[in-house]
C-alpha cells in the first residue's frame, strides 16, 4: 500500500507588533516572546507542509489603527509577490485593531488565497467557522478600540479641568519638563517683545519685518524621534497664532471655557486684551473675509512674473474713497520691498488682460499658436484618459470573474469606470475643428459685451489657466485651458440662440 502524498510546503510568515518602544531594547523582548509562540504553532503544523520564513515582519512602536507600518507593508508585499501562503500572529489585534482595514487585509490575502491564523486564539481562515469567529473578535476589538479612545478623551478633559497643559507643538517661550510648560526665559522675552511690538507698529507685516532683521524664528525643537522640527521665520499665519494664544496669559481654553493654568504667565491678561482688540479691529476694518464681498475678475487667475508667488485682489478705503487693487503674495505677507512689482490698480489691470485676450482672439496670426497649443494639450488628455478607461474596464471584468469575493472592490472599480467615462466624454465634447475654433476667438469680443460680470469670470476661467503679470514691463502673458475654446464656442452658440433674438 503506497503512502499518502506528502503536502505541498507552505511558507508560513510571522508578523508581531507592539504599539509602544518601551522594553523593545531588552535582549528578550515582547516581539521575540510573540515570534516563538508562533513558532512553536508552526512547528506543530509540520504535518500541513508548513516552514516557516526566516524573514521577520516586525513593527516595533506602531499602533494597531492603521496600515501604516513598515514590517506590514513589507508583508503584504511579499504576499503580492507570492512568497506567502500562511500569516501567523499572536494574537488578531497584532494585525489591526480597525475593522475596516482588517476586512480590508483579509479581502487582499482571500485574493491571494493566503491563509490567516492566529496562534492563540486557533482560528485559521481557511474554514468558514474561522471566518466568523475571526469577524466577531475583530467587533471586539473595534469595541474596545474605541472604548480606549472615549477613556483618553475624558482624560484629556479632566486633565484640562485642572488647568494642565495636554500635549501638543511646543511654542515659543515654554519648554516641556514632565509634561509641564517650563518657562524658557531667554524665548520668553521674545514673547513680550513681539507683543510690545505688534502694539506699537499696529500690523503684521511690520512686525515680521522687525522679527526678519532681528533673525527670530518660531519654536525649534527636537521631536521624540531625533528630528529637528520648528525654526521657522514668521509668516502672518504664524504670527497670528502666536498672538492669540491665550497660554501666554497662564490660562488653558477648553470648550470656551478658561482655567487658570498651572503654567506660569509670560504677558499680562492686560496686554493680551489690547492685543486682541488691536486685531478685531483691523479684520473690521479690512480683514479676509471683507475682502472677498466685491467682485475681482481676476481673482485665482493671477500670477507675479518678477518674483513667481500669486496675486490677491485687496480693498481699502480712505474717506469717502475706494480703492481696488491686485498685489503680489510674497509683498502683501513680508512687506513691499521684498518683490519689485508694485500693487496694480484692480481696474486698470482687467481692462489690459480683456483687451490683450481680445487681440489675441481677432488676430488670426496670434489665435493659431492658441488653438494648436489647446489642440496638443487635448490630445495629450484624451490619450491619458484613453488608457484610464481601458484599465477601469480590465479591472472590472476581472473581479467580475468572482463578485462575490471580490464584491467591495467590483463596486469601487465600477465608480472609477464610470467616473473616468463621464471625464473622456467631457473632454470629447471639448474637441472642435480649427475652423470653429477661429470663429469662436473671432466672436469672443461681441460674446464679453453681452455677459454680465459673473458670467465674465466664470467663462475667463473656463478660457484662461494663468496669467502672468509684469506690472514694470506693463506685460501680460496667458496660459490658455485645453477645453477652453470649446468652452467658448459653446457661449457664441448660447448667446446667438438668446431668447428674443432672430
Amino acid at each position: 500500500m503506497s503512502s499518502p502524498a506528502k503536502p505541498a510546503p507552505k511558507t508560513v510568515a510571522i508578523y508581531c507588533r507592539k504599539s509602544t518602544e518601551e522594553g523593545l531594547d531588552r535582549e528578550f523582548n515582547s516581539l521575540d516572546a510573540q515570534r516563538q509562540s508562533c513558532e512553536q504553532f508552526a512547528a506543530s503544523q509540520r504535518g500541513e507542509g508548513w516552514v516557516v520564513s526566516p524573514e521577520r515582519y516586525d513593527d516595533g512602536g506602531f499602533s494597531g489603527g492603521n496600515t501604516e507600518r513598515p514590517g506590514l507593508q513589507r508583508l503584504m508585499a511579499d504576499v503580492e509577490a507570492g512568497k506567502v501562503q500562511v500569516i501567523a500572529v499572536y494574537k488578531l489585534d497584532r494585525m489591526s485593531r480597525s475593522l475596516t482595514d482588517f476586512v480590508g487585509l483579509l479581502q487582499k490575502l482571500d485574493a491571494k488565497q493566503v491563509a490567516f491564523v492566529s496562534v492563540t486564539q486557533h482560528f485559521n481562515t481557511a474554514t468558514p467557522m474561522g471566518r466568523l469567529m475571526l469577524n466577531i473578535l475583530i467587533c471586539f476589538a473595534q469595541f474596545e478600540r474605541e472604548n480606549t479612545i472615549e477613556r483618553i478623551r475624558d482624560k484629556v478633559a479632566a486633565t484640562k479641568r485642572q488647568g494642565r497643559w495636554c500635549g501638543g507643538v511646543p511654542i515659543l517661550g515654554y519648554d516641556v519638563a514632565a509634561r509641564k510648560l517650563v518657562v524658557n526665559e531667554f524665548e520668553a522675552e521674545q514673547v513680550r517683545a513681539i507683543f510690545a511690538l505688534y502694539l506699537e507698529k499696529k500690523g503684521l507685516v511690520g512686525v515680521i519685518r522687525e522679527l526678519d532683521e532681528r533673525g527670530w524664528t518660531n519654536k525649534a525643537w527636537t521631536s521624540g524621534t531625533n528630528h529637528r522640527r520648528g525654526g521657522k521665520a514668521f509668516i502672518k499665519s504664524t504670527l497670528s497664532r502666536l498672538l492669540t494664544n491665550i497660554l501666554y496669559t497662564g490660562h488653558i481654553r477648553y470648550r470656551g471655557e478658561l482655567i487658570r493654568g498651572e503654567h506660569p504667565a509670560i504677558i499680562t491678561s492686560a496686554t493680551y486684551e489690547a492685543v486682541q482688540n488691536l486685531l478685531q479691529r483691523q479684520r473690521r476694518s479690512g480683514g479676509a473675509d471683507r475682502k472677498t464681498k466685491h467682485h475681482a475678475l481676476l481673482k485665482g487667475l493671477l500670477g507675479c512674473a518678477p518674483c513667481g508667488c500669486g496675486m490677491t485682489y485687496c480693498w481699502s478705503r480712505r474717506g469717502t474713497k475706494f480703492y481696488q487693487y491686485y498685489t503680489c503674495d510674497r509683498s502683501r505677507s513680508h512687506g513691499v520691498d521684498t518683490c519689485p512689482m508694485p500693487s496694480l490698480p484692480a481696474a486698470e489691470l482687467e481692462r489690459l488682460v480683456v483687451e490683450e485676450i481680445a487681440a489675441i482672439c481677432r488676430d488670426p496670426r496670434l489665435a493659431g499658436p492658441v488653438i494648436a497649443e489647446a489642440a496638443r494639450q487635448l490630445a495629450s488628455e484624451l490619450d491619458s484618459l484613453r488608457t484610464r478607461v481601458h484599465d477601469a474596464e480590465i479591472l472590472v471584468a476581472k473581479l467580475g470573474e468572482h463578485p462575490e469575493r471580490d464584491r467591495n472592490r467590483l463596486v469601487q472599480a465600477g465608480v472609477q469606470l464610470e467616473t473616468a467615462r463621464a471625464l473622456l466624454t467631457d473632454a470629447e465634447a471639448a474637441v472642435i475643428p480649427k475652423a470653429a475654433a477661429r470663429t469662436a476667438l473671432a466672436q469672443f469680443e461681441p460674446v464679453w459685451s453681452a455677459l454680465v460680470p459673473t458670467e465674465r469670470a466664470q467663462l475667463l476661467r473656463a478660457l484662461v489657466e494663468r496669467i502672468q503679470v509684469d506690472g514694470q514691463a506693463g506685460k501680460v502673458s496667458f496660459v490658455f485651458r485645453a477645453g477652453g475654446i470649446a468652452a467658448l464656442a459653446r457661449q457664441v452658440g448660447t448667446s446667438s440662440t438668446a431668447p428674443g433674438e432672430p
